[in-house]
């Protein structure tokens, strides 16, 4: 489950915030403080952090700047007052990836979580992934359906495979599944079967999150 981090020192403020994310499907901790968020950071990974830009003692740019320390691809949302709405564009143009003003609306807030989620899984994938193997790979849509294939069975066998995608050349099949195989997209097992590897599915979850940026 995605974890998310609420820090707002305005306590009914911050429980309304962790009560619509939780009714969203999010895991919500909460911290009163800067301080109290760096100390939670130190004891669990969050994927994503809503942070107040105004607090009592240690302030949100200051607060950002050490989670990213320690984390520097953590998707970071700030929240504000409309009086301080400049400061929260400081915030963007130091790295926070959306400002949401307070009081919030349901949809807004939503809307700019799952863009910095998706975001930063998108970049995730950048990091991890070789995108010159991954396009080289998948420029083939022979390749790509052989791919989608064994994700939706789990598991394939080579027949499977062939029958499924109509593909009466058992060599160029072979050839196909061979470059797969050496990009560590598809191993075999002891049963000849034909599975995803982990950086196979990244690939396919990658695939995904570009089909969709492209399309946005």
């Amino acid at each position: 489950m995605t974890e998310i981090m609420v820090v707002d020192d305005d306590q009914d403020l911050r429980e309304s915030l962790a009560e619509v994310l939780d009714g969203a499907g999010f895991s919500v901790v909460q911290a009163a403080d800067g301080e109290a968020a760096l100390v939670l950071f130190g004891q669990q990974k969050f994927d994503l952090v809503l942070l107040d830009l105004v607090m009592p003692g240690m302030g949100g740019l200051e607060v950002m700047r050490r989670l990213r320390e320690r984390s520097p691809r953590l998707p970071v949302i700030i929240l504000t007052a409309f009086a301080t709405v400049e400061g929260a564009v400081d915030a963007m143009r130091h790295g926070a990836q959306d400002y949401v003003t307070k009081p919030f609306r349901v949809d807004t807030l939503l809307a700019s979580v799952r863009r910095a989620l998706e975001e930063a899984s998108f970049e995730s994938c950048r990091a991890t992934v070789n995108m010159d193997t991954l396009m080289g790979s998948l420029a083939n849509p022979l390749r790509r359906q052989i791919l989608f294939y064994v994700e939706q069975e789990g598991s394939a066998r080579f027949m499977d495979i062939c029958r499924h995608l109509e593909i009466e050349d058992h060599t160029k099949m072979n050839f196909h599944l061979k470059v797969l195989k050496e990009a560590d997209f598809l191993v075999q097992n002891e049963r000849k079967l034909y599975l995803l590897t982990k950086q196979g599915r990244q690939v396919m979850e990658c695939a995904r999150m570009l089909v969709k940026k492209l399309s946005s």
